[in-house]
């Protein structure tokens, strides 16, 4: 039997057992937080978050746990928490190192607009009025 994406994700968790491991879990817990419908998904080998599109996705690496935005050029980051892929024309990612924390509350206001451009881009556009 297959593994279940949220499993994937604990199991990429357990698996790193470090610092990285925990700050992964954390993040996680605030896209939770901001989005308690989200979609936990699994693609490229890697942690993937989602709501009407992806959010963001997890990635990680020796140096740097990597969350990366898919519309994130979009999305207003007022506490500017975006320091990583700043000159991408569609994503933007945040980069926590060893010993970082990330602000809890803007991150979720963050997460929450990238939804909330998901979910416009997604809808309907409004039926065309037949000429009389």
């Amino acid at each position: 039997m297959t593994a279940s994406p949220p499993d994937l994700i604990t199991q990429r968790i357990a698996d790193l057992g470090d610092w990285r491991g925990e700050t992964l879990a954390r993040m996680r817990k605030l896209i939770q937080q901001a989005l308690p419908d989200v979609v936990e998904s699994w693609k490229w080998n890697i942690p993937v978050w989602e709501s009407s599109g992806i959010v963001c996705t997890g990635e990680t690496y020796k140096q740097a746990v990597k969350l990366t935005f898919a519309k994130g050029a979009s999305l207003k980051d007022p506490a500017g928490l975006f320091n990583s892929s700043l000159d991408g024309k569609v994503r933007r990612a945040i980069d926590i190192h060893a010993g970082e924390t990330v602000d809890a509350t803007a991150f979720k206001a963050l997460v929450r607009e990238a939804a909330a451009l998901n979910a416009a881009g997604k809808a309907k556009p409004a039926a065309k009025k037949a000429k009389a």
